[in-house]
């Protein structure tokens, strides 16, 4: 199947927007139903932040034959689902390596900050070395999402079409799944690669989670991403893994392939606490 194919439409009404961000100019933006994540409708998934973020630093004092190889975001609060603002500085400039800084602020406080490791492309004719095995093939049909009490399966989770490989959200385990976004990050532009990469990766604690989601909190504090080249197509594939200790807290790892293979890695520290209402 190719990954040209157009994104599926959901049933009517189940997708909460036509785009996760509406660009209002001058580096704001107002967030859509869409961004929502499933503790909240009121507060967004961390997939639309990273990704709005990822797109501020590609297209900040863009230097020819580079790439966005690394990109750390921290979460320094819950984000609303209101209108953000997004600012990018270069703190070390370069021509083959650069390092930027990112911030996302509401209404004037900052509620994320990233950094990003901008390098020059390695010469084409560099002998490709790749551990991973291939990706298992995508299957042909997306399942209903299902439902889960108390969690809001309405914003992100539906804005994303999802086809598991193994392992499901609604079953502690680790788990595999292809997925790609039924809509673009901002309105009126097609998502880079990069983008779509962010976009999915900070789903890697839910994809691979090893607890009872319906009976702990489960939140992280950061995610790195490090790709060691651009994914290719809308489809992307994630393999991921959570570790958790008492007294301690939680690790989620997660590799990320496209149809030719894997390109990089996910990395998030949870925070585990037990849910009030469980």
């Amino acid at each position: 199947m190719s990954d040209d194919v157009p994104a599926k439409k959901a049933p009517a009404g189940t997708v909460p927007a036509e785009t996760f961000y509406e660009p209002l100019g001058g580096g704001r933006f107002a967030s859509t139903p869409a961004t929502a994540g499933p503790w909240s409708p009121d507060l967004q998934h961390g997939g639309p932040v990273a990704g709005l973020l990822g797109r501020a630093f590609e297209r900040h004092d863009p230097v020819p034959g580079t790439r966005v190889a690394r990109v750390t975001v921290e979460i320094l609060s819950p984000v609303p689902v209101a209108v953000l603002d997004v600012e990018v500085r270069v703190v070390r400039p370069g021509r083959r390596v650069a390092y930027l800084e990112g911030e996302i602020s509401h209404e004037g406080r900052p509620v994320v900050r990233a950094g990003a490791w901008r390098i020059m492309e390695a010469p084409s004719h560099l002998e490709p070395v790749v551990h991973a095995p291939a990706p298992p093939p995508r299957p042909d049909v997306t399942p209903p999402f299902g439902h889960w009490e108390d969690l809001h399966v309405h914003g992100y989770l539906a804005a994303m079409e999802w086809r598991p490989v193994h392992g499901s959200f609604g079953e502690p385990g680790p788990a595999a799944v292809w997925a790609r976004s039924r809509i673009p990050l901002v309105a009126g532009e097609p998502d880079t690669p990069l983008v779509r990469a962010l976009t999915l990766a900070d789903s890697a604690s839910g994809v691979g989670s090893q607890v009872d989601l319906g009976k702990w909190l489960i939140i992280n504090t950061d995610m790195t991403v490090a790709l060691h080249r651009d994914p290719v197509g809308e489809w992307l594939y994630m393999d991921a893994s959570l570790d958790a200790s008492p007294g301690g807290s939680a690790l989620c790892g997660a590799t990320m392939a496209d149809s030719s293979g894997e390109f990089g890695r996910v990395l998030q520290t949870l925070l585990v606490d037990e849910r009030p209402f469980a």
